[in-house]
């Protein structure tokens, strides 16, 4: 009896420690094992053995992590203080460098992120915040790349979610756009007027050039102003059609001086 109990009590123990070797991995999942505390190699996915008492492992996520950065105060080149927060997208593709060369890798590039978004913003004017998003997106994840391959990671993707403004620097933006659309308004009025004059100048030639052209344009204008039913048409003589009589009167009057007799 005494034997058989031992004999069960050792194959108790057997199984257990079948049990306790035994680790399923699924595809997104890696083992990082240690064997006496020394880095063995990175197993998975799927099914892992590992020598109980001897040897540990440590399961490592490879699924990408999607991570709200908090918001954050900066002030742009241009002195001026807002609120800006971000999403941040990262990887773990090296599991070994993930655990053994940083103690916390989620931890560790959420801070890295903070930091490197505040300071490249930093850099910018207000303006460029708003209309260059996306380089300054490209920019700051390069950065955060390039930081954190030492510790395993792939930093994809970076977005600027939201720029929070003061509502001072809100009115001011407003009124900056209005005096932009004044000036635009402006601008295209004179172009408008600039055109106009030029026409006008270059079919005041053309009628110059052309003999009789001049009257021909009085009276399709008389035509024109008869159709509108006008009880007063006020209608320029054109000096060409009384300077004849004009010189008439010059002579007239010149030979009267002449025939007067001298007191």
């Amino acid at each position: 009896m005494e034997f058989s109990f031992g004999f069960g009590g050792v194959f108790i123990i057997l199984i257990a420690l079948a049990v306790s070797s035994i680790r399923i991995l699924r595809e997104y999942e890696r083992g990082v094992v240690f064997q006496l505390g020394r880095f063995w190699k990175v197993k998975g996915p799927g099914l892992v053995i590992i020598i109980p008492g001897v040897q540990q492992m440590v399961r490592i996520e490879l699924r990408t992590v999607v991570h709200e950065i908090p918001p954050q105060d900066v002030i742009s080149h241009d002195n001026v203080s807002i609120k800006v927060d971000a999403v941040l997208y990262f990887r773990v593709v090296d599991p070994e460098k993930a655990f053994i060369q940083v103690e916390d890798y989620f931890s560790a590039t959420s801070k890295l992120a903070q930091t490197t978004l505040r300071s490249v913003l930093g850099k910018h004017d207000l303006d460029e915040m708003l209309s260059e998003r996306d380089k300054i997106n490209t920019d700051i994840q390069t950065i955060l790349d390039s930081q954190t391959e030492a510790w395993g990671i792939k930093v994809s993707v970076v977005e600027i979610r939201n720029i929070e403004l003061t509502e001072d620097m809100i009115r001011a933006i407003a009124k900056q756009a209005e005096a932009e659309r004044d000036r635009r308004s402006k601008v295209i009025h004179a172009d408008a007027e600039f055109q106009a004059s030029q026409t006008l100048v270059n079919a005041a030639a053309i009628l110059a050039s052309a003999p009789g052209g001049m009257q021909l344009r009085y009276l399709q204008t008389l035509a024109e102003i008869a159709t509108e039913k006008n009880s007063t048409i006020v209608f320029p003589l054109p000096i060409d059609l009384i300077k004849p009589f004009l010189e008439i009167m010059e002579k007239a009057s010149g030979k009267g001086s002449k025939d007067t007799p001298a007191s």
